[in-house]
């Protein structure tokens, strides 16, 4: 499980990590954006806007260096850069080598 606690109100498998604390290359699932605290925040909207819905199939592409901020994710057929602050909202379930998606 990722160093950040779980959304409030959302319990999560530990196969779910944050997207933040993946490495360019990793592939995964979005199983939940932001907390189940009813009504969405300004950041939990704009990223259901760019199509980081739960469902969706996420890849990390790259990340700037030193500092590792920000980092360029495709989503579907989406390709764009996020900070990592926001992408500690979004959660996924990982893909791992032998097992689908």
């Amino acid at each position: 499980m990722d160093a950040v606690a779980a959304p409030g109100g959302i319990a999560l498998d530990p196969g779910y990590i944050s997207l933040s604390a993946l490495s360019p290359g990793s592939k995964g699932v979005i199983v939940s954006v932001g907390a189940a605290a009813g009504s969405l925040t300004p950041l939990t909207r704009r990223l259901l806007e760019l199509g980081f819905c739960s469902g969706e199939h996420v890849e990390i592409i790259a990340e700037a260096r030193p500092g590792r901020d920000p980092f360029v994710v495709r989503v579907g057929n989406t390709t764009l850069a996020l900070r990592r602050v926001e992408a500690e909202k979004i959660w996924v379930e990982i893909s791992r080598p032998g097992k689908p998606l």
